[in-house]
């Protein structure tokens, strides 16, 4: 997901409103006679303090991972400028966040009649279409976002993991070669490179791209989990469990199977070797299905 225009652009709108004279359509009150007139500049000031109060609220609460609260400071922004593609773009974010992506798809799609020609609602709604397992419509979405933005690095890493949720890896390792390729410190397009280099057979190349990526972040527990996982599958038990010790330490989720394959979505062959990794089993995977986890290592 991304969140659209950074709230300074409020101001230039309302410039728009005192400049041009615009007024703010009218919504379903077809009986009325009277035009809305346009706001003066004490209204205005006011209006824009409000959105920006609003607007820090709404993106506190959601860095806070409070996203109810940011979906209802959302939702009042809407209330005072119902006809801004952004605010409905990050409302339908806040709603994706609560795992309501039919109501998010709404939102996105009314940001997308509002502004056409903008790359955020369609990658947002993309990202939905994946929650949902649409993956072919996801595609078009980021298809599309490719066509508006031949550059955007994150419309190429997202279709990678819709294609690679289709079973076709060596289109998604294109696609996150690309989106790395664009945006050098898009560590996620990188690790996503590498997680499809394993799943094709490619597990040298997968491991060294790995440990590249953690010379650089040291912190990226992904890659960290990924690369204990390949490293216990290759026989290398010693180091897999020092590479583990960090991970261990800093997110629970990497020792959840469940998380991995369905929210996650690491491929098949990242979560057999993890499988056997957090069941201490001490050779390379003979099965193609993960196992259930007992007792992982702490």
């Amino acid at each position: 997901m991304r969140f659209s225009i950074p709230k300074f652009l409020w101001s230039l709108l309302l410039f728009g409103w005192l400049s041009l004279g615009l007024v703010a359509p009218a919504i379903a009150a077809p009986e009325a006679t009277t035009p809305t007139p346009a706001p003066t500049q004490d209204t205005a000031i006011d209006l824009l303090a409000d959105l920006n109060e609003l607007y820090e609220k709404a993106m506190q609460a959601t860095e806070q991972g409070n996203f109810k609260a940011a979906e209802g400071y959302w939702t009042d922004m809407l209330d005072r400028f119902p006809y801004n593609p952004a605010v409905w773009s990050n409302r339908g974010n806040a709603k994706l966040s609560q795992d309501k992506a039919e109501s998010a798809l709404q939102d996105y799609a009314k940001a997308i009649e509002l502004a056409p020609e903008a790359t955020d609602p369609y990658l947002n709604r993309g990202a939905a279409y994946e929650r949902l397992g649409k993956w072919e419509d996801a595609i078009a979405d980021y298809n599309h976002v490719i066509e508006l933005d031949p550059k955007d690095a994150m419309a190429y890493n997202n279709r990678g993991n819709a294609t690679a949720s289709l079973g076709n890896w060596e289109d998604a390792i294109a696609d996150y070669k690309k989106a790395a390729d664009l945006a050098p410190n898009f560590a996620f397009a990188r690790a996503n490179y590498a997680l499809a280099l394993y799943e094709t057979g490619k597990t040298d190349t997968a491991i060294r791209t790995m440990r590249n990526i953690l010379r650089k972040y040291p912190s990226f527990p992904d890659v960290r989990a990924a690369l204990t996982a390949a490293l216990w599958a290759s026989g290398k038990q010693g180091e897999a469990e020092s590479e583990w010790v960090s991970v261990a330490a800093s997110d629970a989720r990497y020792k959840d199977l469940t998380w991995l394959k369905d929210i996650r979505r690491w491929p098949p062959s990242m979560i057999t070797a993890m499988s056997q990794f957090l069941n201490l089993q001490t050779s390379p995977a003979d099965s193609t299905q993960p196992a259930e986890v007992a007792n992982p290592p702490a």
